[in-house]
């Protein structure tokens, strides 16, 4: 937690962005002129500046100076994406928990608005995934699927959540789960479900298709996980 001194010098710089005194793109006044203008420490300003670049707000150009990021969900979900690919196995169950109650929600949307470009990229995903013999590209050509149906939904935000809690690392330790069990075809096959409910449009095909999909993909994972404790034990 940050101290209370830089706490209240990140929630100006919010008011200033909030307000719009900051726009996207514009670059902050100059380290003296903004404590001043703010009431707050050149330090304490420099901690937040430090801790909204790291949430994705700000973004500092050594030599240039610090801008306002674009703003956009993809940029301030990034982070998201980055702290999964660092957790720890048992971590893992929530976050396919978390995919259980986001995806079905946004494929379902998917279902109800994509266009015929997008229906197009998510089944090239799904023949590259049908055609993979090699476990990396299987496991890229799953993240860009399911990354082709999030896009389709036009929800860019939850989008941007599904990615990120959907990390590289999270699927490849799916995939090692579900190919140790021989079910990987099986899974494939729940891939061609979810697109051919959002080929016919039926968003409540495509909910059912993308929580039995998400479902089935979790009891795998907690099922390894307990034979792996058994194993330790």
């Amino acid at each position: 937690m940050a101290a209370p001194l830089t706490e209240a010098a990140i929630e100006k710089v919010r008011e200033l962005i909030r307000g719009g005194d900051l726009q996207p793109g514009q670059r902050l006044p100059a380290e003296a002129a903004l404590s001043a203008q703010l009431g707050v420490s050149r330090s304490s300003l420099r901690e937040a500046v430090r801790a909204l670049a790291t949430a994705g707000v700000l973004d500092v150009k050594r030599g240039d100076g610090t801008f306002v990021t674009s703003l956009t969900p993809e940029q301030l979900f990034t982070g998201i994406g980055e702290a999964v690919d660092l957790m720890q196995e048992e971590s893992m169950l929530e976050l396919m928990e978390c995919r259980r109650v986001v995806e079905p929600q946004v494929t379902a949307l998917a279902a109800m608005r994509c266009e015929p470009e997008d229906l197009a990229v998510v089944l090239r995903h799904l023949q590259l995934m049908e055609a993979a013999t090699d476990e990396q590209d299987l496991i890229a050509h799953d993240a860009d699927f399911h990354a082709a149906v999030a896009t389709a939904s036009g929800n860019a935000a939850l989008a941007a959540i599904l990615r990120g809690i959907s990390g590289v690392t999270l699927r490849a330790r799916a995939w090692r789960a579900l190919t140790e069990a021989d079910s990987a075809r099986h899974t494939i096959d729940e891939h061609r479900a979810i697109y051919d409910a959002l080929h016919d449009g039926d968003a409540y095909r495509a909910e059912a298709a993308a929580l039995l999909h998400v479902a089935n993909v979790e009891a795998w994972m907690r099922q390894t996980l307990v034979e792996k404790r058994r194993q330790d034990a």
